[in-house]
């Protein structure tokens, strides 16, 4: 790991003055000698204004990691049986408070779930997964799921869902990414994961100087599923059986800069019928 001098302090202040993209500093950065994590948790502070005390910098203050000693702070919205998503108030149907999650009832119609499908419907391809030492797109054994996305506010309709989602959320619009929608067949299953980019895979620093990590997810399920398809915690003992136009909220970044390892989960394998969902993730900044 390359030492932060007072050169390369002043470097990252100017290229950020000038504009230049996180990618482009981050590659002459580790051409340089520094880590690619280390070089994308810089890159990101000094785009949010530098660091009060630069020679005092250590990368585990910025690219936070899984930390088992993980505090669990107030989530972002009030506490209450329901959640105000805008164009409808959302029922509360269970809480779990380590980890943070949340289980909602009516966040989709009926009708809304079924368009979604037969838009994704002709849409679909393999699913792919986040590369833990590039950071590119490749597909695994372990995800076995077609699916597609919708860019955000794409049209009215999909408009509607992102602004609802994000206000039950309560993030920035503008920080969510683009819907995700997935399909399982009898036997499709996603083993446990994190959905944060896990700070030691040389992969993750690229997404994390872009947007910022991943801070809350939200599932929505698009059917009623025949049997299987859970979405699981194993660690936390947890599991969420899929309803049409509920959803499992959870969220593992809090103000500290720390993740939470006991959000690792799955979805576990449907045995009969298909299972959809819809996936809304929630960075740090501005996606894109």
């Amino acid at each position: 790991m390359t030492e932060l001098t007072a050169e390369w302090q002043g470097w990252l202040s100017d290229n950020v003055a000038r504009g230049c993209s996180s990618e482009s500093m981050i590659d002459a950065m580790v051409r340089a000698g520094f880590d690619s994590t280390h070089a994308g948790a810089l890159v990101h502070v000094y785009a949010r204004g530098g660091l009060a005390s630069p020679s005092s910098f250590k990368p585990a203050a910025v690219a936070a990691r899984p930390d088992a000693g993980y505090v669990y702070d107030d989530l972002p919205f009030e506490a209450g049986n329901r959640l105000d998503g805008g164009d409808r108030r959302v029922a509360v149907a269970m809480r779990c408070d380590k980890p943070q999650v949340l289980v909602l009832d009516g966040v989709l119609s009926h009708e809304e779930c079924d368009e979604i499908i037969e838009r994704s419907r002709s849409k679909l391809s393999r699913s792919t997964t986040v590369d833990p030492q590039t950071g590119g797109e490749s597909v695994i054994e372990r995800r076995t799921s077609d699916g597609t996305f919708f860019k955000l506010c794409e049209d009215e309709f999909i408009a509607r869902i992102d602004t609802r989602v994000s206000r039950l959320m309560n993030w920035p619009l503008e920080n969510g990414e683009g819907l995700q929608i997935l399909r399982y067949g009898v036997g499709g299953e996603y083993s446990p994961h994190f959905d944060y980019f896990p700070p030691a895979d040389p992969g993750s620093a690229t997404h994390v100087a872009r947007s910022g990590q991943r801070v809350a997810t939200m599932v929505i399920y698009l059917n009623d599923v025949e049997a299987g398809g859970a979405t699981i915690f194993p660690d936390a003992g947890l599991s969420v059986t899929p309803r049409k136009g509920c959803a499992v909220y959870f969220r593992y970044a809090n103000g500290r800069g720390q993740l939470d390892p006991l959000t690792l989960h799955g979805g576990a394998p449907v045995t009969a019928g298909e299972k959809w969902i819809m996936t809304k993730w929630m960075r740090e900044r501005r996606y894109g």
